[in-house]
């Protein structure tokens, strides 16, 4: 069954009324969409954030006119926001968004395979994950640069802390590379549930501790990998520094390039640092806590 799609330039100071407003004139769903490709990183705990130039988008049956769900907006905002509209041909979606993932290999031997694909290498180190409502699947540059460094550098026997483990990925890696315990922590709930479904998916649920701030152990460990943003990265790093053993190894990620200054001038004092790796626009930083 075809579909029709309008979609509307709105304020973000307007998005709440106008979804209702679609959902008013029979929309079948509602969504946002970025209008200036404008990206939001990861905001603070509580706060919502949206693009400043949002799109709302209004789907409708085949047999709505598109005529009449502008009159019917009419009513309501004139003169009309801005608009397209198209007819989408049905397909399998699931299917459609099945062939959009496949296996990823990070490194030389790590592997990140969705569920429903065969593993490239039966003797690789591979971790079943699907993509979720948390964020990290492997694909953005972030992770990227953290899975490569955790397969350069297996933690074997190690304790390890993965700060904002958002899908659980890094924690994951580091368990069935050998880590003796991971510690996986977030403030957002939907990330402690992810991590602990494919934790379980790969057979390392024992080894892993998914929770909040309070979940972190009395004890220092031996590295700790935080894919999180550049300020937090900030305001985090006396804590962090406190949070390792001597020698230990830390590894951050999530930092833009112009941002790298910035964050290890925060850690230098505490870290011996190492070289950036740089992946497109994102960096990693890496050290060793001094002793």
């Amino acid at each position: 069954m075809p579909w029709l799609q309008i979609k509307f330039d709105i304020h973000p100071d307007k998005v709440d009324e106008f979804s209702d407003i679609l959902m008013e004139t029979g929309a079948v769903s509602v969504t946002l969409e970025d209008g200036a490709d404008q990206p939001i990183f990861e905001p603070p705990p509580g706060e919502i954030q949206l693009w400043q130039q949002t799109r709302v988008v209004g789907l409708y049956t085949e047999d709505t006119s598109y005529e009449d769900v502008i009159m019917a907006v009419q009513t309501h905002l004139n003169p009309t926001p801005k608009h397209t509209h198209e007819i989408l041909e049905d397909k399998v979606w699931e299917r459609v968004w099945m062939d959009e993932f496949h296996p990823i290999c990070f490194g030389e031997k790590l592997w990140i395979c969705p569920s429903w694909c065969e593993p490239p290498q039966d003797d690789a180190v591979n971790i079943k994950l699907d993509p979720g409502l948390a964020f990290g699947t492997g694909t953005h540059p972030t992770t990227s640069l953290c899975l490569k460094w955790l397969d350069a550098n297996p933690p074997k026997g190690l304790d390890v802390i993965d700060y904002g483990c958002g899908s659980g990925i890094l924690a994951v890696a580091a368990a069935m590379l050998g880590a003796t315990q991971v510690w996986a922590i977030d403030h957002d709930q939907q990330a402690v549930l992810a991590t602990t479904d494919n934790a379980k998916s790969n057979q390392v649920d024992q080894l892993i501790h998914a929770g909040t701030a309070k979940a972190t152990p009395e004890h220092k460990v031996d590295l700790l990998l935080a894919n999180i943003l550049a300020q937090p990265l900030i305001e985090f790093a006396p804590k962090f520094a406190e949070m390792v053993k001597e020698n230990a190894y830390i590894v951050l990620s999530g930092i833009l390039d112009h941002q790298a200054d910035s964050v290890i001038a925060a850690y230098q004092n505490d870290f011996d640092l190492e070289p950036i790796a740089y992946e497109n626009e994102w960096v990693r930083i890496t050290g060793k806590r001094k002793t």
